[in-house]
């Protein structure tokens, strides 16, 4: 394609390309000069983190087939690198590329824990659960560093505000002891991706995510103390990890999970050509094979954005992923108070007295 710099694979990151943002005037093309540059070791891509100005922390969607019309992002873009990852086209409203420059050019809220509870002390604010890790993952690596999610855990136990959690990390459980504390009182829930077991795969695919032992670990360490956690094996890939459906769900519920979920793969935008080269360098045997079944379950197109198709995806092989789900959940006696296990509480809801307030007399 003559709108994308073609670069050498480096080791680490997900896309092999930096597509230029939707929105702008100028492509970048490459070309070879006939010098040998190509032929060189591509240098270290370095991740550079960037502050985020904005002055709103709670995303609103009304959106009907999520669960859930409020959320928090605390970063833009994510160092995890996964192929696949359907908020890449986001960057571009960023003037950047969902290529990556998604996985390398991380934006950072840091104000994100005083945002919130300004917002949440607003007399006009209604509770309802607040949903993170619904676009970029909130315990992506700069989390150890940054600590913002573990500061918004702290402003959402102090209100009593219900939250759910989806994470492929590890590091969700250094936040156990405020998700725990929680989900006594009913007002937490979490959910792991697993994507695949096959540890090749999952290098290639989420470069810098948890392997699949460390998310299974997290799932049990998760449960062992009182967290409701569901698994989330999202996506699923035709001809790639689908075959592993069952047995994702097989060690996740070994592991202590009472929930599941899972969604066909969705290639919005740029997000389509990304995961096709992508295809052709991991995986160009079954690139086709794989993009054939993509277009089937979504009208013959690379993406069907149609609500209540874009998640699962239509036809005979979408279909007979709904129905080896379905089925595996019943055997494994997953999902039996699926709506039980994600209705939080949000009669709990009480603003704490503000820092350096006057308390009332009376």
């Amino acid at each position: 394609m003559d709108d994308i710099a073609r670069v050498r694979l480096q080791k680490g990151r997900g896309a092999g390309t930096n597509a230029t943002g939707r929105y702008e005037h100028e492509k970048r093309e490459a070309f070879d000069d006939g010098w040998g540059a190509s032929d060189e070791a591509p240098p270290r891509l370095p991740t550079r983190f960037t502050r985020d100005s904005t002055r709103s922390i709670i995303a609103r969607n009304d959106s009907p087939d999520i669960p859930f019309d409020h959320s928090i992002n605390p970063y833009r873009g994510c160092e995890h690198g996964c192929i696949y990852c359907f908020a890449r086209p986001t960057h571009a409203y960023l003037g950047l590329s969902p290529g990556l420059d998604f996985e390398s050019k991380i934006l950072v809220k840091e104000q994100a824990p005083a945002l919130l509870a300004a917002e949440l002390r607003k007399p006009s604010y209604r509770c309802r659960p607040i949903a993170l890790g619904t676009n970029t993952d909130p315990y992506q690596p700069a989390e150890r560093h940054y600590r913002i999610m573990r500061g918004i855990l702290e402003v959402l136990r102090d209100f009593r505000h219900p939250v759910t959690v989806v994470t492929k990390s590890a590091l969700i459980q250094r936040d156990i002891d405020i998700l725990a504390d929680m989900a006594k009182d009913n007002l937490a829930a979490c959910a792991v991706s697993v994507t695949t077991l096959d540890r090749k795969l999952a290098r290639v695919m989420e470069p810098r995510a948890a392997t699949p032992e460390r998310r299974l670990e997290a799932i049990a360490a998760l449960t062992r103390a009182g967290i409701p956690t569901s698994v989330m094996a999202a996506p699923m890939i035709p001809a790639l990890n689908d075959v592993e459906l069952e047995v994702i769900l097989e060690r996740s519920v070994d592991a202590g999970a009472r929930g599941a979920g899972y969604t066909m793969l969705r290639l919005p935008l740029e997000v389509a050509p990304l995961f096709i080269e992508w295809l052709n360098d991991h995986f160009p045997a079954k690139a086709k094979h794989v993009m054939s079944l993509v277009r089937e379950g979504h009208g013959g197109k690379d993406y069907d954005p149609h609500w209540g198709k874009r998640m699962t995806g239509s036809g005979p092989y979408a279909e007979l992923l709904r129905i080896r789900f379905e089925t595996a959940c019943r055997r494994l006696r997953l999902n039996l108070n699926r709506g039980r296990l994600w209705r939080l509480d949000t009669g709990k809801f009480a603003a704490p007295p503000a820092p350096n307030a006057q308390l009332n007399l009376f």
